[in-house]
């Protein structure tokens, strides 16, 4: 199995979508007997699947949401409302099925691999991947949150669970995370890559008091002036004012790009690790599926940036992969359609007067 030992060498690899195939999927949509384009952006969908995976007929029957769990040494600085042992007692109660993102991937019958790469703990657990780097990032107020050697190792990690999964089965990839001080992280990230305001960035995360909400935006203000991260050089963001669960997520979508797997993005966070693996492969974008629009403020930039739309508005802000699981049924849809609705011809019915009124 290839590891990102280098990851220049990884990027130059991923390869952009199969155009044959996408152009056999529109010709199929139009035959089908519906009006054309009826099916909005499902048809879209069923484009850009056959285009990732070359094959109109592949199926995506075994699926997955990677949880990155990992704890954020800008916790200290009291931009979270809960205590910091939540994110161990979340990320082991993910396998209970008794979480959100337990309960929802039972809907999709969809597994969740759930990472600890670097929980502020000593606890080891049959329910989680041991892949701690260390017991949380530094305190990005003070100094930068990681080395750029473990960024490269945290994205390492990401990239390697998708070639496992792939070697297992897997066919389609969601990306989750957990821990404390993460929609901080995810700021400074936004903030860093669209030039967006504090204001346009900075949400009250897990339910600040409007206090603390203040002292959260003056926190990430100050550390962003305090790092001015290379905008150019998205590793040196990660490395400035990112987390071990970020950076794990970039690998995550690098590796379903080079794998060739649908992955779909979460909310304002993993929206955060998708803009940081575009900035470093353009051509990973095209392998991601935007789920629901987060009610974080720092989501509509980096969705923006990504050009992407996304597929729900259930102002949904929870994070830990919720989009992924009902995605994954959408995925599901676009397949069917594709592979189950009749042609005219395969219905013998005349579509000889029918036009399109698409672009009308």
């Amino acid at each position: 199995m290839e590891t990102l030992m280098d990851l220049e060498e990884i990027i130059t690899r991923i390869r952009p979508l199969k155009e044959d195939a996408q152009n056999l999927a529109r010709n199929r949509l139009d035959s089908l007997v519906k009006p054309l384009g009826s099916l909005g952006r499902l048809e879209e969908l069923s484009v850009q699947l056959a285009g990732i995976t070359g094959d109109m007929k592949r199926r995506y029957n075994k699926k997955a949401v990677v949880i990155m769990c990992a704890d954020n040494g800008v916790y200290e600085e009291g931009v979270s409302a809960a205590p910091q042992v939540v994110t161990l007692m979340q990320s082991l109660n993910f396998q209970k099925k008794i979480t959100g993102i337990g309960v929802l991937s039972k809907l999709s019958n969809s597994e969740m691999i759930v990472i600890d790469i670097g929980i502020n703990s000593d606890v080891v657990s049959e329910n989680m991947i041991n892949k701690k780097i260390r017991k949380g990032t530094n305190n990005l107020a003070k100094k930068p949150a990681m080395t750029r050697e473990e960024v490269i190792q945290a994205i390492t990690i990401g990239f390697e669970e998708v070639q496992k999964l792939q070697l297992t089965g897997f066919s389609v990839v969601g990306t989750g995370e957990m821990g404390l001080g993460n929609t901080t992280t995810s700021s400074l990230i936004l903030m860093a890559l669209t030039d967006c305001t504090v204001e346009e960035a900075v949400g009250k995360g897990a339910g600040l008091t409007e206090e603390a909400f203040v002292h959260k935006k003056e926190i990430v203000r100050k550390a962003f002036d305090l790092h001015k991260p290379n905008k150019n050089d998205p590793i040196d963001v990660l490395e400035k004012v990112g987390g071990f669960d970020i950076a794990g997520l970039v690998g995550v979508y690098l590796g379903a790009a080079y794998c060739r797997f649908p992955v779909v993005i979460d909310g304002v966070i993993s929206a955060a690790a998708a803009l940081i693996a575009f900035q470093l492969c353009p051509a990973a974008r095209d392998f991601m599926i935007p789920s629901h629009g987060s009610r974080e403020p720092g989501y509509q930039a980096a969705i923006q940036k990504l050009g992407m739309k996304p597929y729900f508005d259930l102002e949904m802000r929870l994070g830990e992969g919720t989009g992924c699981p009902f995605t994954f049924l959408l995925i599901d849809a676009a397949q069917m359609i594709l592979h189950q609705m009749a042609t005219f011809d395969e219905a013998a019915m005349d579509n000889s007067k029918m036009i399109d009124i698409r672009n009308t």
